[in-house]
């Protein structure tokens, strides 16, 4: 399989009181995320109890997932976003690289690598 994208769900438990500020966050990370050159995917599944979260995201390779991960929706909104909710699960699917892969692990997340499947 040569499939060079990397794809991640982050899963976010929004604090109680806090879904208006979190939308506002989410927002303004989609607009610098859609800048991006290399973000292929960049969006937020809301829970039907509006209570949960999760952050479906696909990089075109590693140096598009090190870029988004430097860049300033990582660096400055992400902290910000976890003010108001915490990361409850984190899986990454497929390389993204060393760099990447070491600021992901410390903030908790698993990375499967590819193995098998295609990807169209």
């Amino acid at each position: 399989m040569n499939d060079e994208t990397v794809r991640f769900t982050v899963a976010l438990s929004i604090a109680e009181g806090k879904l208006e500020a979190f939308e506002a966050i989410a927002q303004t990370m989609v607009a610098g995320s859609e800048s991006e050159a290399g973000t292929l995917v960049y969006e937020f599944c809301l829970s039907n109890d509006r209570k949960r979260c999760r952050l479906v995201e696909k990089y075109a390779d590693a140096d598009a997932t090190v870029a988004h991960f430097t860049g300033p929706v990582v660096q400055e909104l992400v902290p910000k976003l976890l003010e108001v909710s915490t990361i409850s699960g984190f899986e990454v699917y497929g390389d993204p690289g060393p760099k990447a892969a070491e600021m992901m692990i410390a903030m908790g997340a698993e990375i499967f690598e590819h193995w098998h499947g295609f990807s169209r």
